[in-house]
């Protein structure tokens, strides 16, 4: 859950217009660039690259592994628009899988968790920029929070899997012979089996007990 702190001040710095009554965007337009950007990355990308290959992938009975993530089953707090490009992603390889299946063409998922890698620390000194930016309203109101997902992602990039380890699961997605139609990565999205049938309630205090200790302390 560490891929992407610098979403979260896409959804939260926001001075730009009202809309039904909330603010959105770092003004309207860079709101728009930041989700787009994110989208026609996470998203469009992939898909683009599946269409252009597909019809080799037919010829050959070959396979699609797509790198989603434990985000593309849980929104964490203010990770709405990374999240959600990696829902679409899910819901796109589900929906391919089950359409090119008569092809003999298989669909993979791969979903890593927390990897020891260099983008949370990217991700980090972007989301800190855009912090720098908020403004006092926003960020009393936000400021705490985005200081907590930023602490928490870099908690977990230290205790992340390997790379390498990351790599043998991915792996293990191109090569096997009968392969699962989703391989997870790291001790996050080990626990997603069990995630998927806990009530939304239950999910939601998990998660605020587990961001709980990373919020800025007050001052005495």
């Amino acid at each position: 859950m560490s891929a992407c702190s610098a979403s979260a001040v896409c959804w939260c710095s926001s001075p730009g217009p009202r809309w039904s009554g909330r603010r959105w965007g770092a003004g309207a337009r860079a709101l728009g660039r930041a989700w787009r950007r994110l989208v026609e990355v996470n998203l469009f990308g992939h898909i683009a690259v599946t269409q252009a290959l597909l019809p080799a992938l037919i010829r050959s009975k070959g396979r699609v592994v797509n790198i989603s993530s434990v985000g593309g089953e849980i929104a964490m707090p203010t990770y709405g628009p990374y999240a959600g490009t990696k829902f679409a992603l899910e819901a796109v390889g589900d929906s391919l899988r089950r359409e090119i299946a008569p092809f003999g063409v298989q669909v993979v998922v791969v979903e890593p968790g927390a990897v020891g890698r260099e983008m949370p620390g990217r991700a980090i000194a972007t989301a800190r920029e855009l912090a720098s930016t908020m403004t006092p309203e926003q960020s009393q109101r936000y400021g705490g929070l985005v200081q907590a997902i930023t602490a928490q992602t870099a908690y977990h990039a230290k205790s992340g899997v390997p790379a390498d380890a990351a790599a043998k699961v991915i792996a293990r997605a191109v090569t096997a012979r009968k392969p699962r139609t989703r391989y997870t990565i790291g001790r996050e999205a080990a626990l997603l089996p069990l995630m998927r049938i806990l009530p939304d309630w239950t999910l939601d205090r998990l998660f605020a007990a587990a961001l709980r200790p990373h919020f800025p302390r007050e001052s005495p």
